[in-house]
């Protein structure tokens, strides 16, 4: 048909997103399906996936729609949000984003595309930006330590408890929480210490508190309530009693009030929300977890440190914990994987921007327009119940607090209504000096204006508690206040990384893809942006639509009844399914199910999800081809079958490969009276092609930031949400502030926000509805097909480790580089670190199997970038031969001294046997565009040896080092 003669419809079809977002043409398919001796995706799926677990019916979905269409249908949803003034407060506060970092960070795919930093030497930008967060966050709170941020705030107030269950000395047995606690952080405590058989208490701290009776205690600083109390008494008094005592403290007011540091405590947790991140109806935000320096290897998640690279300069990397669940499995101190990296980089950023004496006159302000308020109120004759207060007031009102909330609706404004005769007003950012005139007319106050307040009116911070102490002194907080010193900040930390907007990320298991910029733009809107978690839900009526929009879509792709998108990364999404089964068991009088069965080649969050959930681990092995072992599988549930809970296993394999017998292994657990766990992380695989609902799963998460488009904004944000059958519905996660986030009967809450990182569920519901059905199964098709061309090209230089008995990997596969240590030395890191050379980020390196390479090209990349990949892969097993010939020794060759610098290119001596050209344009194309790590290899083990995990000056850490 000639172009003149094209239908309407062929015309659309030219142009739409499904084309954009699948690397290879049609053409370049066809030819890489030859390779592989295929005529069709339809041949490559009939010969790749088992057919006792192919679907053969299409997804009942709608068909893909234009960028356009969809953008149009985002924004008639957001327009459904009602955005009103919010003064709810309770952990989430209107906040001013800075434009340079709204532009510069949250739309810049250099920021939001990169993966987490486990290549150090690629990624330094985002390391540096994670250290300053880390010290924001040391020198507010007065501790030694922090960590690169928690999933919220009620997450950390939960590992909290754990922590200092592990960590304190005390024979005590119940943890102490303070009833001003942030309700949502009360509610995730007790879920998990639910699930873990802790004893929980709730009170007074004045009233309720036996500090000999308590191995753990947690305080508000600030509370919900806006009370500032000085608990240092208290927080002395558990310690002599050889307990734990820490305060969950507003960052904002810690400029101005006394850091948990000075007050003695021995942990800090809050949230980063209020610098510079929006509301996002819950997230995602960066919570924060401080301790002191002697707890370094018990504090939960992920920690940046400072080390020196080969060249003996300083490099950052990360410490410690650096995949923690890997090794210790089940005894892992959290199951945490994904951290809030993006968000605490932008809150770390907002600090940078502000500076110190920034940071406190935006805290003075909120401080001084609090107190005019309540002055105002209390001219009025209204009861302010405390006279110690930052940015909050409890607001007695004999029965009136329905009406004036709803007075304060027709005002467009939100108050917290605490119960018939409380009400509670937040200040933020935000509020101007009309809004406190537009409350008090609210409250039926009539008088002074806040300017003639201003005159004569107090502050309400507690003298005795007054800040004196600096914070934020280093360079990097006084140096950028200006937006062109920003702007040029912020571009120079990303030009030290490799991001998806750079190059390819060739990861195994991580399933690193396009994130289309029409997908990432609702994100930024107001109407989803700036709505409290909160609000009336007739507020939320977009969120909503779109929640189980998205919900409804999910379960049609998984095959499951019903879907929970409360949990806020993978890691999350394990916990809370496994605690479905554990209710579910619970539910059927089978208290004694809590045996959890799990592969040896399991992701590591697996044992260590099933140990927060109260379950014991019995691992099953795996046969020579990296299958579940049924037999043994068998024999154990067997053995437990009294006890047997569940069983944990990942589709596609964790080694890449669609399991013949996967049905099998689902029936096995069943007829043992256990559930069927599938994790979800590989369902790039199954899309259109398989559903873990259909072939004996009863229960999945799902990495929305995998699969399904969400980027990993260098280590975050994840979202996790759960499939389940019918029977397992019941037991959903729910929240005990919003009834209509779960069902009654759920297993409590999760996380701090009813749907979790609400504001960045728009990026999953636009990917899909820009695939549509067929585009859908067609991203999982060539996301094999590309796997299986990379392996084919791969496969006369390296083995390719596991593959089906058809000779087919699934959407990734492993290469076994563990032959060439053995017999020249050359190791999985000098290949990984070499492939910097080239422009790639590694691929996942020794996971699942030790000395491997576990490459993922998914299917956004085109076939040209598959071919530099592999072209790379191949130039280096040549640069090995040369090492094995003995034409280059073993402790002397660009890949044992990889990654190579400019400043080591451009020094005076080289005394190597290979030339510079050689290492550093060892292929012709990289002289258009080459990528300079910016450090030599860093060294791992100094840096654990000497740890320093806050932002030091260059100067002394160049001296320390020497």
């Amino acid at each position: 048909m000639s172009d003149t003669k094209m239908s309407l419809l062929d015309l659309e079809q030219k142009t739409d997103f499904v084309r954009r977002h699948i690397g290879p043409n049609t053409a370049e398919q066809t030819e890489m399906l030859a390779l592989l001796g295929l005529g069709s995706l339809e041949e490559l799926s009939d010969k790749t996936v088992p057919k006792a677990i192919l679907e053969t019916d299409a997804l009942a979905l709608a068909g893909s729609q234009t960028e356009t269409d969809v953008l149009a249908h985002a924004r008639s949803i957001a327009m459904k949000n009602k955005v009103f003034k919010s003064f709810i407060g309770m952990g989430y506060y209107g906040t001013h984003v800075p434009k340079v970092i709204l532009r510069n960070v949250l739309e810049n795919p250099g920021w939001y595309t990169a993966y987490t930093p486990y290549q150090a030497e690629i990624s330094q930008g985002r390391l540096e930006a994670v250290l300053n967060y880390q010290t924001m966050i040391t020198d507010l709170s007065g501790m030694e330590l922090a960590n690169s941020s928690m999933l919220d705030e009620g997450t950390a107030a939960a590992e909290a408890m754990t922590f200092c269950r592990r960590v304190a000395k005390s024979k005590a047995t119940v943890f102490f929480v303070d009833q001003d606690l942030l309700p949502q952080s009360i509610a995730v405590i007790k879920t998990r210490a639910d699930a873990l058989g802790y004893e929980v208490l709730v009170g007074d701290p004045r009233k309720d508190l036996d500090p000999t009776a308590v191995y753990g205690a947690l305080f508000q600083y600030p509370g919900v309530s806006g009370r500032i109390d000085d608990y240092s008494d208290l927080i002395a008094a558990i310690q002599a009693n050889k307990g734990l005592a820490g305060l969950a403290a507003d960052l904002l007011a810690l400029t101005l009030i006394k850091s948990p540091g000075e007050l003695g405590a021995d942990f800090a947790i809050g949230s980063a929300q209020r610098f510079g991140v929006p509301m996002g109806f819950g997230g995602p935000h960066a919570g924060y977890f401080a301790t002191r320096d002697s707890f370094k290897r018990s504090i939960p998640a992920r920690l940046v440190g400072m080390s020196v690279d080969s060249h003996g300069e300083p490099a950052l990397r990360m410490a410690l914990q650096t995949r923690e669940q890997h090794i210790r499995r089940d005894k892992a101190t959290s199951n945490i994987c994904t951290a809030q990296a993006l968000l605490a980089n932008m809150a770390g950023f907002y600090a940078t921007y502000h500076g110190p004496e920034g940071l406190k006159t935006i805290a003075r302000r909120v401080a001084r327009l609090t107190s005019i308020f309540a002055a105002g109120l209390k001219a009025a004759g209204i009861e302010v119940l405390h006279d110690a207060f930052f940015d909050t007031v409890s607001i007695k009102v004999e029965g009136k607090a329905d009406a004036i909330a709803a007075k304060a609706r027709d005002n467009k404004m939100n108050l917290r209504v605490v119960d018939a005769d409380t009400l509670g007003v937040s200040v933020d950012e935000t509020t101007s000096r009309d809004d406190i005139e537009v409350l008090w007319s609210v409250f039926g106050v009539a008088g002074p204006s806040v300017v003639e307040l201003d005159k004569t009116t107090d502050s309400n911070l507690p003298v005795a508690l007054a800040r004196r102490t600096k914070f934020l002194t280093h360079p990097t907080f006084n140096s950028y206040h200006s937006e062109t010193e920003m702007m040029r900040y912020l571009r120079k930390l990303a030009d030290k990384d490799i991001g998806l907007d750079r190059a390819m990320i060739p990861l195994g298991s991580c399933t690193m893809k396009l994130n289309a910029v029409t997908e990432m733009i609702p994100v930024t809107w107001p109407e989803f942006g700036e709505i409290h978690p909160f609000v009336p839900l007739d507020q939320a009526q977009g969120y909503v639509e779109l929640i189980k929009d998205l919900e409804n879509m999910l379960v049609e792709i998984t095959g499951y009844d019903a879907v929970s998108l409360q949990p806020n990364s993978g890691s999350q999404g394990e916990y809370a399914g496994l605690l479905a089964i554990r209710k579910y068991h619970e539910s059927r009088g089978d208290l004694q199910r809590n045996i959890c069965l799990i592969p040896a080649s399991a992701h590591g969050t697996n044992p260590a999800s099933a140990a927060l959930a109260g379950m014991k681990v019995v691992v099953v092995n795996c046969d020579e081809e990296g299958y579940v072992d049924n037999e043994d599988l068998y024999a154990k549930a067997e053995k437990h079958q009294e006890n047997l809970a569940a069983v944990m296993i990942t589709y596609p394999s964790t080694h890449g490969v669609f399991e013949e017998e996967v049905r099998k292994t689902c029936s096995i657990v069943h007829d043992f009276g256990g559930q069927v766990y599938v994790d979800g992380a590989n369902m790039n695989a199954m899309v259109g092609l398989a559903k873990p609902g259909h072939f004996g799963g009863d229960v999945s998460h799902l990495n929305l930031h995998k699969t399904f488009c969400i980027p990993h904004g260098g280590g975050g944000p994840g979202v996790g949400p759960i499939g389940v059958g019918k029977h397992l519905a019941p037991f959903l996660p729910n929240h005990s502030l919003v009834n209509e986030a779960g069902p009654e009967t759920g297993q409590g809450a999760v996380t701090s926000a009813p749907w979790g990182s609400a504001s960045i569920l728009p990026i999953t519901w636009s990917y899909l509805k820009l695939m549509g059905s067929a585009g859908l199964k067609k991203a999982t098709q060539v996301a094999i097909l590309n796997a299986n061309y990379l392996a084919k090209r791969l496969s006369d230089h390296y083995p390719v480790l596991y593959s089906s008995k058809n000779g087919m990997v699934a959407h990734e596969c492993i290469i076994d580089v563990r032959p060439i240590k053995d017999d020249i030395g050359v190791t999985v890191d000098d290949i990984a670190k070499r492939l910097i050379d080239y422009g790639f980020h590694a691929p996942t390196m020794s996971f699942p199997v030790p000395g491997t390479l576990m490459i993922e090209p998914t299917e956004s990349e085109s076939k040209y970038e598959i071919d530099r990949l592999a072209d790379a892969m191949i130039s280096i097993r040549k640069e090995i031969d040369r090492v094995a010939s003995g034409e280059l020794p073993l402790e002397d060759n660009m890949l044992c001294n990889a990654p190579h610098t400019a400043a080591s290119m451009l020094s005076e001596t080289w005394d190597h046997p290979y030339s510079r050209e050689e290492a550093a344009y060892p292929v012709a194309a990289l002289r258009d565009g080459k990528y300079w790590a910016p450090v030599g290899r860093v060294d791992n083990v100094y840096g654990d040896r000497n740890l320093v995990c806050s932002c030091p000056s260059i100067e002394s850490y160049r001296d320390a080092a020497e």
